[in-house]
């Protein structure tokens, strides 16, 4: 079972999906996620811009998946703009935008800080909503644009330590359905996807943790980074063109 597992991972980036001659921003795509997300989207034929806070991280990432990045801070508007304005001046399009972005600070409610409320906020929720928004006028030029969101179950039900996160992604999810019935008109589809992927954020938790957290998921295991490329991928292409307000669970059964 487990050399099906793998050989269903190493196989993923040959689905054919074709992206060749678009242009693909993906946040947070430094490590976990994003950084597979961008892989799958370059090995598809994209022109891929890997963004991120961390600039060293992102030089590692360039040089393993061979994409183009940019380092930028999500929470800050002039800051996004300019990474929509480096990439339309470079390939003269934008396609897809995958909002990834994301950080912690979690506390039990009573010892949130403002900083910690506002920062998550700012990063998840604020990050997705100035990227959408800078990219909007580009996609409705063309009449043509995919968005896709990465938000958490744990947006719909809660978790002990993180209502800061909690909030910044039921917002999202409140965020990509209400985005997804003002922009259907220019023919651009906003979705998500809710994910249970081993990332930085899940190597954190304790060995004894993780036992009990992986007795709760169906499939018995947190998804590998790369098996959320191909959700992604599908939500962001041509084919997908009628499928939009869409919050799709990637969560070997959590959700369930």
């Amino acid at each position: 079972m487990t050399e099906t597992i793998v050989e269903q991972r190493q196989s993923a980036s040959s689905l054919s999906f074709d992206f060749a001659g678009q242009s693909v921003i993906v946040t947070g795509g430094a490590r976990g996620i994003g950084l597979e997300l961008g892989r799958f989207f370059h090995e598809a034929g994209a022109v891929v811009y890997l963004v991120d806070f961390d600039g060293d991280a992102l030089v590692e990432a360039v040089a393993d998946v061979g994409c183009r990045s940019a380092v930028a801070d999500v929470s800050d508007s002039a800051s996004v703009q300019a990474v929509v304005d480096k990439v339309v001046g470079e390939t003269g399009r934008i396609d897809v935008l995958v909002n990834n972005a994301g950080i912690l600070r979690d506390r039990v409610l009573w010892k949130l800080s403002d900083d910690d409320y506002e920062q998550v906020m700012a990063v998840h929720a604020g990050g997705t909503f100035r990227f959408t928004r800078a990219c909007v006028p580009h996609f409705r030029d063309r009449g043509y644009g995919r968005i896709v969101n990465v938000t958490s179950y744990t947006g719909l039900r809660g978790n002990p330590g993180q209502s800061n996160y909690a909030m910044a992604k039921a917002g999202i999810i409140g965020f990509t359905k209400t985005a997804a019935k003002e922009l259907a008109r220019f023919g651009v589809t906003v979705n998500a996807i809710s994910p249970n992927a081993e990332t930085r954020m899940i190597a954190s938790i304790p060995d004894d943790k993780r036992a009990e957290l992986n007795s709760q998921v169906p499939m018995g295991r947190f998804a590998d980074p790369r098996e959320m490329a191909a959700a992604v991928a599908f939500l962001a292409s041509i084919e997908a063109g009628y499928i939009t307000g869409v919050v799709l669970p990637v969560d070997g059964g959590v959700s369930i």
